[in-house]
């Protein structure tokens, strides 16, 4: 298993390989532009050329870009899943722009609206994408904690989802830790952990997951109310995570952490904890 952290991009792109290089990854997640807005500027080339040349001499494999998180491809609302599609066919383009081979996106919040009609929402918004933009950029479902009206938390409608998207080999799963737990999957144990990846086999299967978001949970079982924490000390804890990055169907996975940094030690920590619980 290949671990790295979701690295910030102040400065500009080409300080993000230092910053990734500080931590030990071997793989990263960014934002290819302000996560918490829709403007989109046009890349610096310069500095996305700095940075792609940071990356291969690195030897920082792969390269995952996360959309922001105002796009929502389930609503019920026409604009704004024109809106969204719009963002996700512009980070396409940009992570192919940034040699990324991946882009991760949240499925969306159905609102007032059915399951059924917000799971047909996501795959018209993804066909809709994918048919503008043509690149070898694989797009990442990640499965969610539940919170409000979210879908996804249940692999069940990815399943549905991906069953509606025409181009499925350009679409997979990222599957995170933390929110799998929250949508009531106990992977804490070992019982639990296997349940879990015979529903993703079942639904959607397990080649179709890509990347893990690796990530203990500060909230309990079944909570679905998302909180990320440190590696082995939320509920999923250390025995869990050591199950789980040493399990034969997952360990050749790459992993992203996302645990709260309020220093660079915060990371320095996740990444000593991981990496002590792989075994040969």
């Amino acid at each position: 298993m290949r671990f790295g952290f979701h690295i910030p991009r102040g400065g500009g792109f080409s300080r993000v390989v230092e910053r990734a290089l500080v931590r030990g990854c071997e793989t990263i997640q960014l934002f290819s532009r302000n996560p918490r807005g829709w403007k989109c500027s046009p890349l610096d080339l310069d500095d996305v050329e700095s940075f792609k040349v940071n990356v291969r001499g690195a030897g920082i494999s792969p390269l995952f870009i996360h959309l922001p998180y105002l796009p929502n491809l389930a609503t019920p609302e026409p604009s704004l899943r024109a809106r969204s599609v719009q963002a996700v066919c512009e980070d396409l383009q940009r992570a192919e722009l940034l040699g990324a081979q991946f882009l991760i996106v949240h499925v969306g919040s159905r609102k007032a609206i059915s399951e059924e009609e917000a799971v047909e929402n996501v795959a018209e918004a993804v066909n809709r994408a994918l048919a503008v933009v043509e690149n070898p950029v694989r797009l990442l479902l990640e499965n969610t904690a539940g919170m409000g009206s979210e879908i996804g938390s249940q692999f069940g409608e990815i399943g549905a989802i991906l069953r509606g998207i025409r181009c499925s080999a350009r679409v997979g799963v990222c599957f995170d830790t933390a929110h799998a737990y929250e949508a009531g999957y106990d992977i804490s144990t070992a019982q639990g952990l296997e349940i879990t990846l015979e529903e993703v086999d079942r639904f959607f299967g397990l080649t179709r997951v890509c990347a893990m978001h690796l990530n203990d949970s500060k909230t309990a079982l079944g909570s679905r109310v998302d909180r990320h924490w440190h590696i082995g000390d939320g509920f999923i804890g250390r025995e869990g995570f050591r199950r789980i990055i040493n399990h034969p169907r997952l360990r050749d996975l790459p992993a992203i952490m996302e645990t709260p940094r309020g220093e660079t030690e915060d990371d320095l920590k996740n990444m000593r904890a991981v990496r002590s619980l792989v075994t040969e």
